[in-house]
Formats: structure tokens, C-alpha cells, sequence
């Protein structure tokens, strides 16, 4: 190995400043926001899930792209153009575009994000499994919650010294920019950027055919569709309640609190209590935080709620990409892409469908019951005889 080679966890904070950028804030710093958004531009409930759908959208379409990209050998320089595009899609938020440059905006931003996500752990997945530290495989993804806690404060901090709404999204672009500079040094020194064969993720054969991985397909499209209206939406339901001023960061800093440390939680409590019933947990669960945050009136259920949500849709996708990967065999390449297939039409689908509905109702909580009712029943689903055979695998 060279000397300049990075150490193993190097590459993996990289990793997660990758996260934090075209995660935590492409991705995400559009939920504080939005209030603000609203009240700027004029926008109706169901203009604003109309721009939260054109990201997810975006993503969907980046994160089937990325399947192929990330087996090709320029996939480095894809993963730059990707944290470039994350960083000058937040920067351009500081720009009046109107409600139809915000849709392609968004939607660029959402491509962007997929693709950076996918690509960048795709390398550093690749590379701590090449140097015998398969440990380290999912330690960047705190970056998600980190990216979170990191956009509100950001937001909250240029709010109190009055700067409007175009530099709060330029401050957000400033910063995810950084974690750019900080990321790339260490990503540009990896040894070998191209995927071998033998690396996990990277078959090409067909995905198996099964009632298991069909139901894991089926449940994280509900997945997709049951988190992402809170997800969306929740900054915006703590401007129905009290103290607004301090509930509205509150809330989305809650998300990303207990988002951050939810993957190795979910895990450890998976080695314990079995990969699937941990997930129907979670699943019950979220649905749980999604019922308190759209229908309590009182600003404890919403705190309670976002950790509801934070705590679980990390660690539920980490956990079932992992049973589908293995209920597919050697098929995984495949049953992956149609996995992000089905929770991206469920994260396309709920701002889009969510919005109407509250603007149709006056608020969020016939949509809320429609995601946790979704969320249930994705639980549901989740395989059951095959759990012992599943969880038996390696991890």
C-alpha cells in the first residue's frame, strides 16, 4: 500500500462529509426552510409539496442512474460533479426563480444528491472492505443526522443576525462547499477507484425471484412514502402550534439528533433481537411519531414525533437494503435497483399527495394518518417466515 494511501478512517469521515453536504443539506435544508419559503414567494401548501416532490423526483431518477454509474471507471469524477452540483444547486437558493425554477432547482439538487450519496459510499464501502475494516462500512451515515443538526443551526444563526432568506441559503451552499474542500483530498487518494469483481454491490446478474424480497420491495415503498411527509412538512405543522420561533428549529433538530447515531443503534439491536422484528418495530414506531406530529396540537407531540421519525428511517433503510441484498442472492445489483425504485416513488409521491390534502383540510392530519396507516402496513409486510434464514446471514 502506498504511503499516502488514507487510513481507513479517513476515508470514512470523508464519507460523511459527503453525507452532510448533499444529505443533510442538498436534501434536506429544504424543511426549515420552507416556512420561510411560503411566506416569501406566496406559495400555497400544495405548491410547497409540488417543489419537495420535484427533489424527490430528482433523486429517484440520480439514484437509478447511479446503479450504472457506479460501476463504471469515471465513477470519481461523477461523485465530483455530483458534491459540485449539491453545492452550487443550495448556493442558487439565493436566487429569485419562481415556482417553475424552483421545481427544476430542486429537482437538480435531488439528482445531485442521489448520485453523491450512491457513488460516495459506494468508495468508501469498496475501499474499507478492500483493507479488512468491513466494520467501518456504514460509519459515515451519522453524516445524514450531522448535516441536519449542522443546516438549523446555520439557518437559526443567520436568522437572529437578520440576514434574508437568499443568504441563509447561500450561508447553507458556504458550507456544504467545505465539506466538499475537506472530503475530496482524502476521496482524490484512494488507491483504486474502479470496482472489482467479488466487492458487494457490484453484481450484474438479475435479482431473485421470491415472496421475500417482494415483500421488502413493497414495504420500503411505503417507507418512502409514510416518513417523507413529516419529513417534509414538519417545520411547517410547527408553525400551527405555539411558540413557533422555538418550536420550528426545535423540531428538525430533534430529527437530526436522533437521526445521527440511529444506524449503529439499529444494528446492534438487530445482532440482538433479529434484523426483521427490529424493523417492524421501527416501522411501528415512525408511524407512531408521524400520528404525534401531524395530529397532536400540543408542541411536545411534535418534539416527540421528529425523534420519532430521527431514531427510525435511517436505521430502517439501512437494515432492509441489508435483507434484500441477501434475500436476492447473487442478484443483489438488480433487487437493489428496484428497491430505490419503489421508496422513490413513495418519497416522489407523498409531498405531492400530502400537500393537497392539507391544503384541501386546513392541516396536516388527514395526510398523517394516511402515512402512519401506510407505515403500519408496510410493517406488515415485512417478511415473517423467512426471518430466522435472514438474520442467520452474516453481517
Amino acid at each position: 500500500m502506498k504511503p499516502a494511501t488514507p487510513s481507513p478512517r479517513a476515508v470514512v469521515v470523508a464519507g460523511l462529509l459527503v453525507l452532510v453536504c448533499v444529505m443533510g443539506i442538498g436534501r434536506f435544508a429544504y424543511t426549515p426552510l420552507l416556512p420561510q419559503m411560503q411566506q416569501a414567494l406566496g406559495w400555497q401548501v400544495a405548491q410547497a409539496g409540488d417543489v419537495a416532490s420535484a427533489n424527490f423526483l430528482g433523486y429517484l431518477l440520480g439514484a437509478l442512474a447511479s446503479s450504472n454509474l457506479a460501476r463504471r471507471p469515471s465513477r470519481a469524477y461523477w461523485l465530483l460533479a455530483a458534491l459540485l452540483g449539491s453545492t452550487f444547486t443550495t448556493l442558487a437558493g439565493a436566487l429569485d426563480w419562481g415556482f417553475e425554477g424552483w421545481l427544476l432547482l430542486r429537482a437538480s439538487a435531488g439528482a445531485a444528491s442521489a448520485i453523491g450519496m450512491v457513488l460516495g459510499m459506494a468508495l468508501v464501502i469498496d475501499y474499507v472492505g478492500r483493507v479488512g475494516r468491513s466494520e467501518l462500512s456504514t460509519a459515515a451515515f451519522p453524516g445524514v443526522g450531522i448535516g441536519i443538526v449542522l443546516s438549523v443551526l446555520v439557518i437559526e444563526s443567520a436568522r437572529f443576525a437578520g440576514w434574508s432568506l437568499g443568504a441563509q441559503w447561500a450561508a447553507l451552499g458556504v458550507c456544504a462547499g467545505l465539506c466538499v474542500a475537506l472530503a475530496l483530498p482524502v476521496l482524490w487518494r484512494l488507491p483504486n477507484l474502479i470496482p472489482t469483481p467479488g466487492v458487494p454491490g457490484v453484481a450484474t446478474n438479475r435479482a431473485e425471484d421470491g415472496p421475500t424480497l417482494h415483500r421488502l420491495i413493497a414495504a420500503y415503498g411505503l417507507l418512502g412514502f409514510g416518513y417523507v411527509v413529516t419529513a417534509t412538512f414538519i417545520v411547517l405543522m410547527a408553525r400551527e402550534r405555539g411558540s413557533a420561533t422555538l418550536l420550528e428549529p426545535l423540531c428538525w433538530l430533534v430529527v437530526g439528533a436522533t437521526a445521527a447515531p440511529s444506524v449503529p443503534v439499529g444494528r446492534a439491536l438487530a445482532s440482538r433481537f433479529g434484523e426483521l422484528a427490529v424493523m417492524r418495530w421501527a416501522f411501528g414506531l415512525q408511524a407512531l411519531g408521524v400520528l404525534l406530529a401531524g395530529m397532536g396540537r400540543d408542541p411536545v407531540s411534535l418534539v416527540l414525533g421528529g425523534a420519532c421519525l430521527g431514531a427510525t428511517f435511517l436505521s430502517i433503510t439501512a437494515l432492509i437494503l441489508n435483507a434484500a441484498r441477501r434475500a436476492a442472492g447473487a442478484g443483489a445489483d438488480a433487487a437493489l435497483g428496484w428497491m430505490t425504485a419503489a421508496f422513490g416513488s413513495g418519497q416522489w409521491l407523498g409531498p405531492f399527495c400530502a400537500g393537497r390534502l392539507a391544503q384541501w383540510r386546513g392541516d396536516f392530519a388527514l395526510a398523517s394518518l394516511l402515512a402512519a396507516s401506510l407505515l403500519l402496513l408496510g410493517a406488515a409486510l415485512l417478511p415473517r417466515t423467512s426471518a430466522q434464514t435472514l438474520n442467520a446471514a452474516p453481517r
